[in-house]
């Protein structure tokens, strides 16, 4: 009986504890967590998967395509392991980011499989219609989700930026179409030519699922492709891959870029490789980061620490060699150069100018930047700034269209009769 008693009275003991938990604790400084302090609205996860693969094939929502198509396709990746090992190996770079992104707004996780489709995961990528990046944007739908293009970055290649566009993207056409189908073939087609296509089966009487629409192979391979790339991060083993493990937690973190730097000295204060940084960093295209246009700078996780020591103890009294200069001017390439004190195959390649180009008065271009420069770019310049050209022949035919003229005008008027007395008195008498 005493034993019962002496349990029964350590119970009430634990459960109090237990009890006491749940309260707010006044001591030790601390403050209670309120729902403002809550970033996600989720329930904290105890069982995280270990594998950020393994995290994918838990947040599957969309329906599956099973068909002809999707199994081929299937096939034909499952039988290419060495381009499989290259597309995997890319992506452990982005995958963590775009999985939270996708989490975050309650989305299919497969949709971070897209890349492979439409990349293979190379954030550098371009393709023959100009569409660039990881998450392949053309130039105006880039622009219409406030990708900046300008002469110092292309926004369709930063890895945060051209995520989150992607995702508002296929949101919204998700939105419109209510099927994630149909909002992927249109994502690749465009959603005026999905549209067409929707209102010309149902004109028809016919279905307007996405295998019942009339569309190029492009978009009809679409789908399963995504559903083969599904399937095999799905079940590795029974298509005879081996994944590549990535592990669960973020592979980079934002740095703010603190003033213009050369992408080679930014490396080295980070201690890592160019290409790894370029890799981060795909948007800075040019030799230079200009720090009123891109504030922030991607770097694996434990580098970023090591690049701040490394910047505030750095004795490196220029760190940007180069800066931008506004043609003030319409020129020929040849004149600027010169002007800047560049060879001309120099400048040109820093710029990107091809052959038999007139540079725009108001152009930005990328030029040496001399010891008594001081000052960072403009944030007007950095983040605004443009290249225009326009082809010389144009413009000599224009400067001949004028010369013609100007002498046609002057052979008529040098050939007019002068009016006389009489004529001016006629003229008057008829009024």
């Amino acid at each position: 009986m005493r034993f019962l008693l002496a349990v029964f009275s350590l119970s009430l003991v634990l459960l109090t504890g237990c009890a006491n938990l749940n309260e707010p604790q006044s001591t030790g400084g601390l403050s209670p967590i309120t729902k403002a302090t809550v970033k996600r609205d989720s329930v904290a996860k105890l069982d995280l998967p270990n594998d950020l693969w393994e995290r994918i094939r838990k947040g599957y929502q969309m329906p599956d395509l099973d068909n002809d198509l999707a199994n081929d396709r299937t096939q034909w990746y499952a039988s290419k392991p060495d381009y499989l090992q290259r597309m995997t190996e890319r992506s452990n770079k982005y995958l963590y980011h775009i999985v939270e992104e996708l989490e975050a707004r309650k989305m299919p996780t497969e949709l971070a499989l897209l890349p492979f489709i439409e990349s293979a995961f190379n954030p550098q990528a371009v393709s023959s219609a100009r569409a660039s990046g990881m998450w392949q944007f053309m130039p105006k739908t880039g622009k219409s989700f406030d990708l900046k293009q300008n002469a110092f970055r292309d926004d369709r290649r930063d890895v945060q930026a051209s995520t989150r566009a992607a995702l508002d993207y296929l949101e919204r056409l998700h939105k419109m179409f209510g099927d994630w189908h149909l909002a992927l073939a249109a994502y690749n087609w465009g959603e005026g030519n999905v549209g067409k296509a929707i209102a010309r089966n149902k004109r028809a009487g016919l279905p307007t699922g996405y295998t019942d629409l009339n569309m190029p192979m492009e978009t009809r391979m679409y789908v399963p492709k995504l559903q083969a790339m599904k399937n095999i991060v799905g079940n590795p083993p029974q298509y005879g891959v081996v994944l590549p493990s990535i592990p669960n937690h973020p592979y980079f973190q934002s740095v703010p870029l603190p003033r213009d730097m050369d992408v080679s000295v930014a490396s080295k204060l980070a201690e890592i490789s160019e290409p790894d940084f370029k890799a981060l960093n795909p948007s800075a295209h040019r030799p230079v980061l200009l720090a009123a246009g891109t504030p922030n700078i991607l770097l694996p996780w434990d580098n970023a620490a090591v690049f701040q020591r490394n910047y505030e103890a750095s004795t490196i009294g220029r760190m940007a060699t180069w800066t931008a200069w506004v043609a003030p001017s319409t020129m020929k390439v040849a004149d600027a150069a010169k002007r800047v004190g560049m060879s001309e195959a120099d400048f040109r390649a820093v710029n990107n100018i091809p052959p038999r180009m007139l540079i725009k008065a108001g152009s930005a271009l990328l030029v040496p930047r001399s010891a008594n420069v001081i000052s960072d770019v403009a944030a007007q310049v950095a983040d605004n700034g443009t290249l225009a050209l326009s082809p010389e022949a144009v413009a000599k035919r224009k400067a001949a269209g004028k010369a013609g003229k100007k002498n046609k005008n002057s052979k008529t008027a040098a050939g007019k009769k002068p009016s006389t007395s009489k004529n001016s008195k006629s003229k008057v008498a008829k009024k």
